[in-house]
């Protein structure tokens, strides 16, 4: 099994950067990928950013350019560099790990961001 929390959430103006951490623990070495979700009130969950063990990632079409993933793997942490934020970016952000090989998933509490116009 693994365990994640995230933090580095909260309010930020438009424009503004901020940086989201996902610590995992317990079985990591069976982690195949990590990712992080969000989900606005209202809305569904969706996938922002995924990075795999081979270091290769994939983005929302909405965050390009502007958010990047990464992952440390000493630290078995993830991260969410998150730049020039708009308020549509607002929404409770989930770390999610997808394990074994039955491609289990795994999920963080959340972190609330919030962006201010």
């Amino acid at each position: 099994q693994v365990q994640l929390v995230e933090s580095g959430g909260g309010l930020v103006q438009a424009g503004g950067s901020l940086r989201l951490s996902c610590a995992a623990s317990g079985s990591v070495s069976r982690i195949n990928a990590m990712a992080w979700y969000r989900q606005a009130p209202g809305k569904q969950r969706e996938l922002v950013a995924i990075i795999t063990t081979h270091g290769m990632t994939n983005y929302a079409d909405s965050v390009k350019g502007r958010f990047t993933i990464s992952r440390d793997n000493a630290k078995n942490t993830v991260y969410l560099q998150m730049n020039t934020v708009k308020p549509e970016d607002t929404a409770v952000y989930y770390c999610n790990a997808v394990y074994g090989v039955l491609s289990l998933n795994y999920w963080g509490p959340g972190t609330q961001v919030t962006v201010s116009s």
